[in-house]
């Protein structure tokens, strides 16, 4: 389990780069401004909880049958928040309304936090 979540925290960390990189090269001037800081938002929370998993795969305090719900909760919310706000951030550029979608953002929130909460009471 411990080699997946770090395979998982290095691939969505390696995504979040390119997808930073496109986002600051290939969709400026094609998005408006407002549409390009919800895509970096996104980008920065993938790569912060990117980072969280590589740490939780590597973390020896929290066994590990207990750090599955942990990496269960935060790659449903990387998936859910980041995900979305791409999504949602590239709708002028595609004839699909996907605004509809902003409501998978807070739910990718609160398992964002539900991870956090999980691996902070594992830990202490």
């Amino acid at each position: 389990m411990n080699k997946t979540i770090c395979l998982s925290g290095c691939c969505l960390g390696l995504l979040a780069v390119i997808l930073g990189a496109f986002g600051a090269h290939g969709l400026k001037g094609l998005i408006p401004d407002e549409a390009l800081a919800v895509y970096h938002t996104g980008v920065e929370y993938q790569m912060y909880h990117a980072l969280l998993l590589i740490l939780v795969g590597n973390l020896n305090r929290v066994e590990e049958h207990r750090k599955k719900w942990i990496f269960i909760f935060l790659l449903a919310g990387i998936i859910c928040f980041s995900f979305s706000l791409y999504l949602i951030a590239l709708n002028t550029l595609t004839d699909l309304e996907l605004t509809h979608l902003g409501f998978i953002t807070p739910i990718g929130g609160l398992f964002l936090i539900t991870g956090w909460i999980l691996l902070a009471y594992r830990i202490f």
